[in-house]
């Protein structure tokens, strides 16, 4: 039995991934969880009774809690998705990010590295502590050309320099005292059980509700979209086989305008949840002033994962979005739960450049 212990497996793609895994009957999953807004339960009531499945609510800024998680559970390996993640929200208050992102990191390698240290050396050898992290600490593409492993940090919002500082953190633990870990940077997840601020399902409710549909700037910003059940078996194979010390891209080799996103959104609600005036929901678009610094563009080269893994996502953006629209469908209780009135799909990270204090 392999113990594997997850930070943030309430949130979105922390959640799928103990979905995905809690399928193999070989995994015992511990889930530490502080239960933010993004982190709910709710995403994972289909496996709360599993004798495989232990949740843990607590901060992993918290140094008691996390040597005693590991004294108790004694984990073969960890992966640490715990982050705060929405650009908007980091404009808005950095503060939060720094704190978790880049002290709870450190803190998890502290506590992983003195664990690590006292285990028997067969124990030590198999022993990974996988950092989940993301494209955009590599800053903003041009028209052309594509994010790899060898890629130079250029962080631009509060979020990814949080996440860039964790990167390198990791890395240092690594080179500095040996811990074996892995890092991985993915591009845009999009799927089930994610939390409502996020392009995609605020899409979809804004347009359920008959609300506006509102779009940075000209909506010409480009993602590459990544189905998160992919994501969360790529995952799966970096952990069983990727070499200590390595990075590894993730990306779904979707690249699409956000405006070409709604407008798919839109065009797949107009078939299956029809407006009942016989409109399309592409007359609820607006357009919004864009946000502060907005990158323009990410994609991921995943060449290397395929060649060194074989890892290829199954999904084709056409087939994942389609799914994902079905579940919002089919789990809006669920939205409606995870929301409670303390997030009301409110605009965010309006702050002005040169606004504040002393500038």
């Amino acid at each position: 039995m392999q113990t594997i212990l997850v930070t943030g497996g309430a949130g979105f793609i922390g959640s799928n991934f103990i979905h995905i895994a809690s399928k193999n009957p070989n995994i015992r999953l511990i889930n530490l969880d502080n239960l933010t807004y993004a982190g709910n339960l709710d995403s994972l009531k289909d496996i709360d009774h599993d004798s495989r499945y232990t949740f843990i609510q607590g901060d992993i800024c918290d140094s008691d809690l996390v040597n005693d998680s590991f004294a108790q559970y004694q984990p073969d390996s960890i992966v640490h998705f715990a982050a705060e993640s929405h650009v908007d929200r980091s404009i808005d208050g950095p503060g939060e990010f720094i704190r978790t992102n880049i002290q709870g990191t450190f803190t998890l390698l502290e506590g992983a590295r003195k664990y690590w240290r006292e285990l028997g050396e067969e124990k030590q050898d198999k022993f990974r502590f996988l950092h989940i992290s993301t494209d955009e600490v590599y800053g903003s593409l041009g028209a052309s050309g594509f994010f790899t492993e060898e890629t130079a940090y250029a962080p631009n919002s509060p979020y990814s320099a949080s996440k860039a500082s964790s990167d390198h953190l990791v890395r240092a633990y690594h080179h500095t005292y040996g811990l074996p870990v892995l890092m991985s940077n993915c591009s845009n997840n999009y799927g089930p059980y994610q939390f409502p601020e996020k392009l995609i399902p605020l899409m979809i409710l804004n347009a359920l509700e008959g609300k506006a549909l509102p779009i940075y700037g000209n909506g010409q910003n480009v993602r590459d979209w990544l189905y998160v059940e992919d994501h969360c078996q790529a995952i799966l194979r970096v952990l069983e086989a990727g070499k200590p010390g390595e990075k590894y891209n993730i990306g779904g080799h979707n690249e699409k305008k956000n405006l070409d996103i709604v407008h798919t959104l839109c065009n797949i609600l107009d078939e299956k949840k029809p407006r009942s005036d016989g409109k399309s929901y592409r007359e609820q678009i607006t357009y919004v002033k864009d946000r502060p610094g907005h990158d323009m563009r990410y994609a991921i080269d995943a060449s290397k994962i395929q060649k060194e893994l074989g890892w290829v996502p199954a999904e084709t953006f056409e087939t994942g979005i389609v799914k994902t629209v079905e579940w919002y469908l089919n789990n809006l209780e669920w939205c409606r739960r995870v929301t409670d009135g303390s997030y009301r799909r409110e605009r965010l990270g309006l702050v002005a450049r040169g606004a504040g204090h002393g500038v």
